[in-house]
Formats: C-alpha cells, structure tokens, sequence
C-alpha cells in the first residue's frame, strides 16, 4: 500500500486544475478513494486509514481464528427449542402455574379424554366477512372446551420442545403468581369441564368425564346395637388420601377405607332403636373409574401457626396397583374396577 501522503496527494491532485462549477461524481469518488482496491489480507498490519475499501484490522480475526464452542452455548439456537424424534412436548411454567401443568400432561395422556375432546365441534375456525364469504384466520380458542382442545393438538403435533399454556390459563383467571391447591383445582376443573361437555350432542364426548374419572362409593354405618346397616352412596372423582405417617401409598389407602369409631358424643342415632347408639363407619369402595385420581393430601394445618404447612413425605408406590382388595365383592364377582 501507498504511502497516506501519496494517497492523499493523488486523491485530490485533479483539484488543482478544475474548476468548482466543473466537479463532476467521478471527481468526487475519486477523492474518497472509492475505486481503490481492497488490500491484502497479511500485507497490512492495521487497517488503512487512506482505504475505505481496507478489510484489515477490524476484528475479523474473531471469525477467521479458532472458534471456541462454549462462546456460543448463551447464543439463541432455533434448533435448540425443536423436539426431538419420539419426545414429549412440555409446558411452559408462568410462574406458578406447575400444578396447572402436571394435571394438563396427565388429562393428555388419556388418549379417551384427548380424542372426546378433538370431536368436540369447534365454533371460531372461521369468521364471516359482511358479504357472507368466510374469511380464515389464526384460530383463537374461545371456550374452555377449545382451548383445552388447542392445547392437546399442540401437545400432539408441535415441532417445538415446549409449548405456551396462557391462553387456557387466561381463560380459567388463574393467577400466574400464586400457587393453588392443587385437589382443589382438579376438582373445579373437572366439575367445569363435565358441566360444559354435558350439552355435547355426542353421548361419547357428553359422557366422557364419567365414564373416566367417576367411581361410587358408600358411606356404610353399623349399628353396634342392633346390627342394622345403612348406606349412603356417593359418587366420587378422586380419592383424597391422607399420608401422614405413612411411607407407602397402600398404606394411604387402607387409612383412607378403616373403619371408624362413633362413641360418647359422636354417637349414632339409629333408626332401628330409636336412639344413639355405639356404632361403627367406613367407606367401601363399590366401582372404580377406568382412570383412578388419587389424590395425596400434602397440605395440612398446622395449630401452632395456625396455617397450612406441607408435607414433603416420601410416598412410594409400585407401577402397577392391584385395588382388587379394596373394592367390594359379591359373592364370588369382583364388582369392577
């Protein structure tokens, strides 16, 4: 490269000679030095001040020297965020909205639930412009029902390795911020999500949360006196289990069916006799639902604070659970379950 002086001299020497009315693009280019060409990487040190056109000295040895891999592990990948072949998608936490999370993966996964829900019928995949032509656009959920449909076809079908849950959080009014009670969410929910199937058309889809998740028990009281026994039956959604003091999820059970004690002022007023008397209670299971939600009580009050405090018992439990025991039989006929 030339001297800057000589650059300089030659850039402006056509000045010396024409006239301001006479300067022309070409004069003006050339005096920026547009037409030189760019220098050779290795012949300069630093970059040229009289070139506009020299490469050298700019950082561009960041991209031509060794790259570094871990100086890119913070750079934002698209394929980072793409699901992996035969992988589940997952949910994006809100905030506080865990709960909300772990109970949407478990309704997906009950593919009764999931394909009742895709024949619900939409009412919003398309809008009517005023000359009565439809118009499509971006699908918007505006039921329950739909969003919880939206949801399980991107669970389903999406390409990403997470999804956004806000819309059908939205919906609900959750508070992003602060954490539910769990039982008492699933409880609202299913009783919401029965009564909004309940005007289906399609017995399989306006029967779908019953023949699911709906089982029968009876409230059995024995009177010590006279023997009698009477029932009251109920249907339930779940089975609320306490774990305190227990270690194995079998165990939650047997205290959840134990017969209890109706003595002293918590005697029972039987019919029979005409009056109170000893007598004993206790749950018997008569039908099991075709999904079982068990529910672990882990939340519980505490008297001297005076608030709930958690339990972060261990629980265990085996992968498949035999509740062959715990529902009753007649005769020699296991009910169902």
């Amino acid at each position: 490269m030339a001297p800057r002086l000589q650059l300089e001299k030659a850039a402006w020497r056509w000045a010396e000679t024409v006239r301001p009315e006479e300067v022309s693009q070409e004069h003006i280019e050339t005096a920026y030095r547009i037409w030189l060409e760019p220098c050779i990487r290795g012949v300069c040190r630093r970059n040229c001040k009289g070139n506009p056109n020299c490469l050298v000295g700019i950082g561009e040895h960041i991209w031509l020297g060794e790259i570094d891999e871990n100086s890119f592990h913070n750079i934002d990948d698209p394929n980072c965020e793409r699901r992996k072949k035969n992988s589940f998608v997952g949910l994006t936490n809100l905030g506080a909205t865990c709960y909300v999370n772990t109970f949407l993966q478990v309704w997906f996964l009950n593919l009764e639930l999931r394909q009742a829900l895709y024949l619900c019928p939409s009412t919003c995949s398309d809008y009517m412009m005023g000359d009565g032509i439809q118009e499509e656009k971006d699908y918007e959920p505006q039921t329950i029902c739909e969003h919880l449909q939206y949801l399980f076809a991107l669970l389903q079908n999406s390409n990403r390795r997470y999804i956004d849950p806000s819309g059908f959080v939205k919906a609900l009014g959750l508070d992003t911020g602060q954490q539910q009670d769990a039982q008492e969410f699933s409880k609202l929910f299913m009783s919401l999500l029965e009564d909004t199937l309940s005007k289906q058309k399609n017995p399989d889809v306006r029967n779908i949360v019953q023949q699911q998740f709906c089982g029968e028990y009876a409230y059995v009281t024995v009177c010590n006196q006279c023997g009698r026994e009477s029932k009251l039956l109920s249907k339930f959604y779940e089975l609320e289990l306490n774990i305190q003091g227990h270690k194995q999820l079998t165990d939650c059970i047997s205290e959840f069916l134990k017969e209890e004690k109706l003595e002293g002022d918590n005697r029972y007023f039987c019919e029979n006799c005409q009056s109170k008397q000893n007598a004993t209670r206790k749950i018997r299971l008569l039908s099991l639902p075709c999904t079982l939600n068990l529910q672990l009580m882990r939340f519980v009050f505490d008297r001297q604070t005076g608030h709930k405090k958690k339990l972060n018992t261990y629980i265990g439990f085996s992968e498949i659970l035999d509740m062959e025991p715990y529902v009753e039989h007649k005769g020699n006929v296991f009910l169902k379950g």
